[in-house]
């Protein structure tokens, strides 16, 4: 299974909270409290996202945290590499040289190409876009995905997802 980590989930939830309430200055135990989640892990997740430069911290009586930008100016994308690091579906889909294989590999370009459409997928997501509700999903849909708009020969698959 392909999933982000736990700690990034929670980021999400973190940056959210912030998002929610832009012209306040929240500190680590409210986010907490709003969140649900563990103090300590919130407190490591705002020192990862301060490093990343998507929240500021204020210190003193009034301090706490806020994001650093607009929640549309800041992509999902920000907020996964800020836990994870780099996205790479595979060693050699961020960068050459990190397979003794690549020469003879004849799958390099796919999973490059699929690395492509699951960072322009997380950059196309705004924390603005996290906040809205969303429709409820049915279960299980099958979903047309025209192969071409992802830069594969023209052709259409159908996709089934759960």
């Amino acid at each position: 299974m392909l999933r982000v980590s736990r700690l990034t989930d929670y980021a999400t939830v973190v940056m959210t909270c912030i998002a929610a309430h832009p012209t306040e200055v929240l500190s680590a135990v409210q986010i907490a409290d709003e969140t649900r989640l563990e103090l300590p892990t919130v407190s490591k997740l705002l020192k990862a996202l301060g490093h990343a430069a998507l929240v500021e911290s204020f210190r003193g009586v009034n301090g706490g945290y806020r994001l650093a930008r607009s929640a549309d100016d800041i992509s999902l994308v920000e907020i996964v590499e800020a836990i994870e690091g780099p996205i790479g579906m595979t060693e050699c889909s961020m960068a050459e040289g990190q397979c003794d294989r690549e020469a003879q590999c004849g799958v390099r370009g796919s999973w490059q190409l699929v690395n492509n459409v699951l960072d322009n997928a997380l950059r196309a997501v705004s924390l603005a876009d996290m906040l809205k509700p969303q429709l409820p999903r049915p279960s299980r849909r099958t979903v047309a995905v025209a192969v071409s708009s992802i830069a594969m020969p023209a052709k259409s698959r159908r996709v089934t997802t759960e």
